[in-house]
């Protein structure tokens, strides 16, 4: 049975339960009252863009039929019409196929002949007479069909077969085209396709020129391409690309070809737009995005050497710009993109892709670098989608040229990745079995689901050996990879800068530049301060100074890793412990920080703020003189460099300042009411060993938390208790009520401006250590890739699940070389990053430029009778120059056009020479095999083309130092 139709996008949706073949053979006769149908397009009635020709079509269509001799057949029987219109194998009844078609026969002449035919007279005056659709037009001219027809309630639809039937017993009416419809299959349903799209087809730079064309919802985006570039005669190398205008009057792109007009939801009078892309690689439509339009006339008309164009700095761009430069200057990948072999196989689905935009916008950047046409190009655009699909590169933050690079090398493969669905590959251990054999099926497993210009160009293979420790079980697994990362030799030495503050005051601080081992202890620091200084390391202590404050007190045990490079390390003489302990006999070591009383911003200025200056001390005190005014005299003992002790006259006019000073209110001294500001969020106080708890408190032995009482003889400043951030309050919580307090010693404004040498206590001196700088030697790139190679256990972190023991363990690992790529890219692991540090190591890598050779560090069976395979020239190094915290990246690379030299630093380009190129600043190489290389300059070398990539230079006056 039929389903009611419904109509939807131009589609009939017309649903069917029986699929019968049908077939139908040999000319059926048509009426002599009629004119009967061909059945080829060119007749039919879909509205062609062109009016005059559709009418020529169809004109012709009854031509041919008027010059047929017409035959008439004697009509069957009205039981056997009913059956073979409605219910036979050619009937309505008939389920959908794709492809074939479908006619209209307008709904009032079906009516009627369903009259005639059940009527069951056959000589009725019911009879129908000639097939009209003439209700079914707009006009009779071109034929286009009225808008929003209904079938079942405009028309209905015959299959085929059923339609020639009714044309060779009834004929169709004088000049009207037959309404052949196809069959479309969609997802999960079949339809007739009533009403095709129609679409305006126009160009970028003449808008009010269109082209109306029609295509099937089914029909791709690719055909739409194509049939745009014909009806516009664009020359096969120009690139060209869509647009569509929506109903909010904006431009979307088209970007993937095979989806079709379905899927990209256009619909019939949408302006289509054709772009080309401009000689210099640029479209016209990104000139609104671009940043740097106003050219002058030399720049538009410049031509340069194609690939020796720069890159602007966008703001902390530069680690972009270099890794860019790089994978342009790789032949093979800049020659995919220049002949446009990436169109074919961007892949729109891959849920790991970023929908073919990635690689769109890096075949913008290079097709516009090596057009010939820029100086230099802004990479805003491809800034842009980096950002959208990988956020940490949003902003204007420094980043890795390795990082990024790494990224874009992912994202390419994905958006080209000729796998349109991957299928799951189980990983299978070696499990004894040769290591050609297990690699071999490792390549292919890895293929199945990876398979783009990216795998061809940088993918290697790996061969990885785990061994366990306690079995001795052997895992053997290939694994791909893209690059190297190769560790640097490193010393098991450091430097650190220490400030040694000794006991005698008369001795300013000094500045000491010391050699310790990495993985040393604090005691090892004091261990080699003491051969400098002479004193015992036992009469060290060490601390980190932060703000005015000991941000931490280190205990001798704890590692110097948790000393970063950029601390202010102070190192102290004591003659006690800061741990007071009751019946010992050893000095006390007190904290002492500095404050200088300020007025507070308060609408009466009613109380004081306190704010911390200068660096603390550690001071020790004899037990005998653990009093206010003991300590007040060691204080000014050692203070003494830089605090001038009062004469008696200062001494009388303070007093008379005092007692001016007590006739008016009380003004409070300091108190715990915390009148320091907060100390910032970042400036934690001590760590173990400053608040122990001990039975011997200072409170205890000084009895009050403040010195010296009101109404005594003035002195210099005052003293109070404090907490390790410097604050006077030291009741907001359990632990600070118990703790070893700190001592401030708080200045008036004026007694500190008088007394205080400010000058004189910043001062130091530098020992001649401070000069010292360890050599590094330089070490070459082979035993970089040795250290690679080299057997490592695995770290606590990272345990290895051994089979056969079932549980975690401790391995050790060795990776190999397998099989090496195309292109081999090494990154020098220049940054070292540990829980307590980050450093860059300035070690000077030497590296070939020509034939380095990777045959000693290979283990598959090699081929002897071609060496190439495993030589490998250098064509690119991405440089980065200062420290870890701020720095430049820049480019040296090769042209692979002119095999010169070219230093790209941001958007200045210069040519170099070669021994300019080797520098510390190296971190990421790449090095092209020697066989490809030959390849690729093979169809060139006859119109003398370099021969390799190392080529030879200019005059030096042509150059620039770049190191």
């Amino acid at each position: 049975m039929a389903v009611a139709p419904r109509l939807f996008g131009g589609l009939c949706f017309r649903f069917r339960d029986q699929n019968p073949e049908v077939a139908v053979e040999g000319r059926l006769p048509i009426s002599h009252s009629c004119v009967g149908c061909r059945r080829e397009r060119t007749a039919m009635a879909t509205g062609a863009a062109n009016p005059a020709a559709a009418a020529a079509a169809v004109a012709a269509a009854v031509a041919v039929a008027e010059d047929r001799e017409p035959q008439r057949e004697e009509l069957p029987g009205l039981d056997s019409q009913w059956r073979q219109i409605e219910n036979g194998e050619s009937g309505r009844e008939r389920p959908l196929r794709a492809g074939e078609s479908w006619f209209l026969v307008e709904k009032h002449w079906y009516k009627q002949w369903e009259a005639y035919v059940q009527g069951g007279d056959q000589d009725s005056s019911t009879f129908p007479g000639c097939i009209n659709n003439a209700a079914l037009f707009q006009d009779e001219i071109n034929w286009r069909l009225k808008e929003g027809l209904v079938e079942g309630e405009d028309y209905v639809l015959l299959p085929a077969a059923a339609w020639h039937y009714l044309v060779s017993w009834y004929g169709l009416e004088h000049g009207q085209p037959p309404i052949e419809r196809k069959v479309i299959e969609l997802p999960n349903i079949q339809k007739v396709e009533v009403y095709p799209v129609e679409l305006l087809l126009v160009r970028h730079n003449d808008l009010g020129k269109s082209h109306t064309v029609q295509f099937s919802h089914t029909d791709s985006i690719g055909l739409v391409l194509r049939t745009a570039r014909e009806r516009f005669l664009v020359e096969p190398q120009e690139d060209t690309r869509l647009w569509a205008k929506n109903s909010e009057g904006s431009l979307d792109r088209l970007y993937d070809t095979h989806i079709t007009v379905l899927d990209a939801a256009l619909e019939t009078g949408q302006l289509i737009i054709m772009e080309t892309r401009k000689k210099d690689g640029t479209w016209p439509s990104a000139q609104l995005h671009v940043m740097n339009n106003n050219m002058s006339e030399e720049d538009e008309d410049f031509r340069g050497q194609p690939g020796v164009c720069g890159l602007t700095n966008l703001g902390n761009t530069c680690f972009m710009n270099s890794a860019l430069q790089c994978l342009s200057n790789v032949p093979q990948l800049t020659e995919y993109f220049l002949n446009n072999c990436y169109l074919e196989e961007l892949n729109f689905r891959n849920p790991l892709g970023m929908k073919g935009e990635i690689a769109e916008a890096y075949a913008d950047l290079v097709k516009q670098a090596w057009s010939g046409h820029h100086r230099s190009i802004v990479p805003h655009v491809f800034k842009k989608k980096v950002g959208h699909f990988a956020s940490q590169f949003l902003g204007y933050q420094q980043h890795d040229s390795q990082e990024l690079l790494s990224f874009l090398l992912d994202g390419l493969h994905e958006d080209l990745n000729r796998v349109k669905k991957k299928e799951y590959v189980e990983l299978c251990d070696a499990a004894g079995r040769p290591d050609q054999e297990v690699a071999q099926e490792a390549w292919q497993n890895h293929k199945r689901r990876n398979d783009s210009v990216i795998v061809d160009t940088f993918h290697g293979l790996f061969k990885s050996t785990l061994v366990c420790p306690d079995c001795g079980n052997v895992s053997v697994t290939f694994d791909p990879f893209c690059y190297l990362s190769v560790p640097l030799p490193v010393s098991h030495k450091r430097v650190l800068e220490v400030f040694f503050i000794p006991m005698d005051p008369r001795r300013k601080p000094e500045q000491h530049r010391l050699v310790v081992p990495k993985k040393g202890k604090i005691s090892d620091l004091c261990v080699a301060l003491s051969k400098h200084t002479g004193i015992s390391p036992e009469r060290m202590m060490v601390a980190d100074v932060f703000s005015h404050r000991f941000y931490k007190l280190y205990q001798l045990e704890e590692p110097l890793s948790s000393i970063l490079d950029r601390d202010d390390i102070f190192v102290y003489e004591v003659s006690g412990r800061i741990e007071a302990i009751e019946g010992s006999r050893e000095d006390i070591v007190v904290p002492v920080y500095l404050r200088e009383r300020t007025p507070a911003r308060d609408y009466n200025n009613s109380y004081y703020g306190l704010m911390l200056f200068g660096h603390p001390l550690l001071v020790s005190v004899p037990r005998d003189r653990f009093t206010w005014e003991g300590l007040y005299n060691v204080l000014m003992y050692r203070l003494s460099r830089y605090v001038t002790k009062p004469n008696s006259d200062d001494e009388d006019d303070g007093d008379e300042k005092e007692d001016d000073e007590e006739d008016k209110d009380d003004v409070p001294g300091p108190s715990t009411g915390g009148s320091l500001r907060d100390p910032e969020p970042e400036q934690a106080g001590p760590s173990s060993g400053v608040t122990n708890r001990c039975p011997f408190l200072l409170d205890n032995c000084l009895g009050t938390s403040q010195w010296p009482p009101r109404r005594r003889r003035k002195q210099l400043f005052t003293l109070q208790t404090v907490n390790s951030n410097g604050t006077s309050d030291r009741t907001t919580s359990p632990e600070e009520v118990h703790a070893q307090p700190y001592i401030a010693i708080d200045w008036e404004p004026e007694m500190k401006k008088r007394y205080y040498d400010e000058v004189e206590a910043e001062g130091y001196v530098k020992h001649d250590c401070v000069g010292y700088v360890m050599k590094k030697a330089p070490v070459r790139l082979q035993e970089c890739i040795e250290l690679f190679t080299t057997v490592e256990t695995l770290e606590k972190e990272n345990p290895w699940y051994c089979p056969s023991c079932k549980q975690h363990q401790l391995a050790t690992k060795k990776l190999d070389l397998w099989m090496l790529p195309e292109i081999l890219i090494i990154h020098l692991k220049r940054f070292s990053y540990t829980k307590f540090s980050r450093e860059k190591l300035d070690t000077l890598v030497e590296f070939p430029i020509r034939d380095l050779d990777f045959s000693e560090f290979v283990i598959q069976p090699q081929n002897e009778s071609n060496p190439e395979l495993y030589k490998y020239d250098l064509i690119a190094v991405s440089n980065h120059y200062g420290g870890m915290r701020d720095g430049h990246y820049t480019t040296f690379a090769c042209n692979k056009d002119s095999g010169q030299w070219h230093y790209f630093d941001d958007n200045s380009v210069s040519p170099v020479n070669e021994n300019q190129i080797e520098s510390k600043a190296a971190y990421v190489l790449f090095y092209q095999r020697q066989d490809v290389a030959r390849r690729l300059l093979s169809p060139a070398g006859s119109s003398g083309a370099p021969a390799s990539p190392a080529c030879s230079s200019p005059p030096s006056s042509e150059f620039m130092d770049v190191n």
